[in-house]
């Protein structure tokens, strides 16, 4: 008998979740949450990219996850496009904005890459929050109806707000996770592996560093936009908030969380803390301190992060 990859078999344990998850829920507020689980787990993919393949550290990630999001609020007003289309338009100017961006500060390493992606971020958000008369400063803006469920509808098949986006969603993350999973092992993959390993020894071997930390951050930049625009899509508003210091933290913690190496692992923590929130509604004035205490408790005794821990126990357990 044939032994299923360990890629076909995450994409099924995903593809199992995505499906039956919804015969759990109580009321359709709950198809709303899972939809923001998939778009924050497909921001955190491109984390799995740059950092636990790469190695790269970045605090501004949520900068392009703004772009992604007021390109579909702005590009159908001023363009007259599409808002489908403005998805691809947010990742086509995140992807030469990253290039541009990532040619000069990826050659810094440590905390001075991660202050310099930073000040991007900040640079980003603060564009937004400013340029009143374009974006509607803090207060944010309206976004167009994408417009996919009155088609669906055309076709006799009836879905609620709800339904649509947490099925929608689902299928971009599992598309998503076969990218990065097919990235894994491939001459890319493998390079951005070799120098998240050791840099000296990578160049050692003929692996062009610049360019592939250069490549690792303008498709992590990619997967942020796609899901900025989910974001606006599905709210049909949108604030500088998104592209703010603090949901940048959130992408890093998510993928620290679950395991920054490990597609299911990113989800997994991009699952815990959009799903945690909602649960200690009860403890809302405890809520910062308790995710941060359950941070502390994972690096301390988790250090992979949650999943590949956890399986690695298990696995050690077993033989």
């Amino acid at each position: 008998m044939p032994r299923i990859s360990a890629k076909l078999l995450t994409l099924l344990v995903l593809a199992a979740i995505i499906a039956l998850s919804p015969l759990f829920f109580p009321s359709g507020f709950y198809f709303r949450i899972g939809a923001l689980v998939f778009v924050n787990g497909l921001a955190v993919l491109g984390l799995v990219i740059l950092t636990g393949y790469a190695g790269q550290i970045s605090l501004g990630h949520a900068g392009f996850a703004g772009i992604g999001g007021y390109a579909c609020a702005l590009a159908p007003v001023h363009l007259g496009i599409h808002p489908g289309l403005a998805v691809v338009l947010g990742a086509i100017v995140s992807a030469i904005l990253a290039y541009l961006v990532g040619r000069p500060i990826l050659r810094l390493k440590g905390y001075y890459l991660g202050v310099a992606t930073l000040g991007f971020g900040i640079l980003v958000s603060m564009v937004l929050s400013n340029e009143r008369d374009l974006t509607g400063g803090p207060d944010g803006m309206s976004v167009p109806e994408l417009g996919l469920r009155g088609w669906l509808k055309t076709m006799g098949l009836s879905l609620s707000n709800g339904e649509f986006w947490y099925y929608f969603c689902g299928i971009v993350l599992l598309i998503g996770a076969w990218v990065v999973l097919n990235l894994h092992n491939s001459p890319m993959g493998r390079a951005l592996r070799a120098l998240h390993g050791s840099e000296i020894a990578a160049r050692t071997v003929g692996i062009d560093i610049a360019r592939y930390k250069l490549m690792a951050f303008v498709i992590s930049a990619v997967f942020a936009s796609v899901a900025g625009s989910l974001i606006a899509l599905q709210n049909k508003f949108i604030t500088p908030d998104i592209a703010g210091f603090m949901h940048s933290i959130e992408m890093v913690t998510m993928a620290v969380l679950g395991g920054a190496a490990s597609v299911l692992g990113a989800i997994l923590g991009a699952a815990i803390l959009t799903i945690l929130p909602q649960v200690l509604t009860v403890f809302a004035e405890y809520e910062q301190l308790i995710l941060g205490l359950v941070m502390m408790l994972v690096m301390i005794f988790l250090r992979e992060g949650l999943l590949p821990s956890i399986l690695r126990k298990f696995r050690g357990t077993g033989e």
